[in-house]
């Protein structure tokens, strides 16, 4: 027994010996792919992973003169406030909502648009329309925010002469609460859609043309190819791409929201980003607002893995 045993250590050493210098083999063969990867990998242990360790604040009484080791320990006494809190569950509900909106009009936007640029024929016209459609994406928030204020802008604006031209009274889009979801959930999309279809498109490029020569001839429609080959095709895309998606259900973006809010509208646009930075930053609450911050992290966490789950139950696709 006891040479049997020696035996399997000794074959299990050189197993490890073996796996050790494959794997070097393989590191030096692919040397350049890890050298270039270096960067992304130092960006996310140095601006994701570390700061997590911040994440203690949100069980104390934190104080920025005493600092993490002699703050007071108080549990999850500001998750409990957190929940009891007015504000916050009225603030969630409208980040949930607009959360939503996202999900059900500008998630199918990009989809939408790619097989509508996939069906143009004339190439040139073609490109001319997709750099178009590009360009928004590279604008601020500030800038985009700039130009929808001045188009639905009650006296100047040119949807509001549209308006008054039709017969109707001009509508205060800024001023009216119940316009601003629908101003942000436009405004991103008229922003992102474009530079989503990008994927999309490459996807588009990959599927095999003889499919939809196979179509012709058993006389397949344009809309019956798409239904048919088009959509199945793109749909690991399209899962892929929104598992991502719901990951950040609740992390709608700071910047694209507070520079449309102002005090008329901040009742139904006010979301939990924005009121991170007024009670977080402003308020110096940094232990409760973290606690939100848990709480936002925690969700995306639990979308993405039973969305995970159920994608690889139905589709078969799934991130992980």
């Amino acid at each position: 027994m006891a040479v049997n045993a020696q035996t399997v250590k000794k074959m299990n050493q050189r197993s490890q010996v073996r796996k050790g210098r494959s794997f070097l083999r393989t590191f030096w063969k692919y040397k350049a792919l890890y050298l270039i990867s270096l960067p992304g990998i130092l960006y996310f242990i140095v601006f994701k992973y570390v700061p997590l360790l911040g994440s203690v604040i949100a069980f104390q009484d934190y104080n920025i003169f005493d600092g993490f080791t002699g703050s007071e320990w108080v549990g999850f006494e500001h998750f409990t406030r957190m929940f009891a809190h007015y504000d916050f569950l009225k603030i969630l509900k409208n980040t949930i909502l607009i959360g939503v909106y996202d999900l059900v009009l500008a998630f199918p936007a990009p989809i939408i648009l790619a097989l509508l640029l996939n069906e143009l024929r004339v190439v040139v016209y073609k490109r001319l329309l997709q750099t178009v459609v590009y360009m928004p994406h590279f604008l601020s928030w500030v800038i985009v925010s700039g130009i929808a204020i001045g188009i639905l802008s009650p006296s100047t604006g040119a949807l509001n002469h549209f308006i008054t031209w039709l017969g109707f009274e001009p509508i205060y889009f800024m001023g009216e609460e119940s316009w601003i979801r629908t101003v942000l959930i436009s405004s991103g999309i008229w922003r992102d859609s474009g530079y989503g279809t990008i994927i999309y498109l490459a996807a588009l490029a990959g599927i095999n043309p003889d499919l939809y020569e196979a179509s012709e001839v058993d006389g397949a429609n344009r809309w019956r190819q798409t239904i048919s080959i088009t959509l199945p095709s793109l749909l690991p895309t399209i899962m892929i791409l929104f598992l991502l998606h719901i990951g950040k259900f609740l992390d709608f973006g700071f910047e694209r929201v507070y520079v449309f809010l102002n005090p008329l509208n901040k009742e139904n646009g006010e979301i939990l980003d924005t009121y991170i930075y007024t009670a977080g930053l402003l308020g110096q609450q940094f232990s409760y607002t973290t606690a939100i911050g848990l709480f936002k992290a925690l969700v995306g966490v639990i979308f993405i893995v039973t969305g995970n789950i159920l994608s690889k139950k139905t589709t078969g696709e799934g991130l992980y």
